[in-house]
């Protein structure tokens, strides 16, 4: 994609119509490498001749295992709820912040913080909450502390990143869990990216934090249920 100097031409959103759902590109390698591990032992267990029954077990249980992985790289195509006063969510998952904190990496002020976090049953795609261009990012090494940890924010593997635009700015971070060990990201500084498209991804059940401007309107509560890129988690 060939990206624009003006900070109004972001990107266009492109989404796949022919298809409701799609698999994750984060996913084809895990997806190869689980199928070549339960071929291998299916293979064993035929080879050492055990018991039809365990040998049907063995099937029934590796099924399960592939379909629990598949369904968690599964990229569902959706229509976004656009909207240039809209701030969408970042992830699918449940709102489990809603508190004033002081970020303190690079915007130093108070700041409206909205946390997400996504347990290995939701889809872990990460998508730009506004339209806007990245005028920072950092990737921090860390710690893999349980993701609703209150430190997880500041001593987990994360990214943060400020997206900024006519209506102001506000900080995303990703933020790795106790079994997300991977955290994968598809912006820079100076990018532009558009509202709804993906910046990233995080593997197995990780966080989503906001801070956004003191004077955003919360649209959410605690324990609500967020649909990336759908619900509408607050407004400038």
């Amino acid at each position: 994609m060939k990206m624009t100097k003006s900070a109004e031409n972001y990107p266009t959103l492109h989404t796949e119509k022919s298809l409701s759902m799609t698999i994750h590109k984060e996913g084809y390698t895990s997806l190869a490498l689980v199928s070549a591990v339960l071929l291998v032992v299916n293979l064993g267990l035929q080879a050492w001749g055990v018991p039809e029954s365990v040998l049907t077990v063995s099937y029934v249980l590796s099924t399960l295992l592939f379909i629990t992985v598949l369904q968690f790289f599964r990229k569902p195509v959706r229509t976004p709820n656009l909207g240039e006063n809209l701030i969408l969510a970042p992830a699918d998952g449940k709102v489990v912040v809603i508190e004033k904190a002081y970020e303190d990496e690079f915007l130093k002020e108070d700041r409206m913080q909205v946390s997400i976090f996504m347990s290995p049953i939701n889809v872990h795609s990460n998508l730009n909450p506004v339209s806007g261009r990245v005028k920072y990012f950092k990737y921090h090494p860390g710690k893999y502390l349980v993701a609703w940890h209150p430190k997880s924010s500041t001593e987990n593997e994360r990214t943060s990143y400020v997206l900024e635009n006519e209506k102001g700015s506000m900080m995303i971070r990703q933020i790795a869990g106790a079994l997300a060990r991977r955290i994968c990201w598809y912006v820079q500084e100076g990018q532009p990216v558009q509202q709804a498209s993906e910046f990233g991804f995080i593997k197995f059940g990780s966080r989503v934090d906001l801070f956004l401007p003191l004077d955003a309107k919360i649209e959410v509560s605690l324990n609500q249920s967020t649909t990336g890129g759908q619900t509408v988690i607050a407004r400038w």
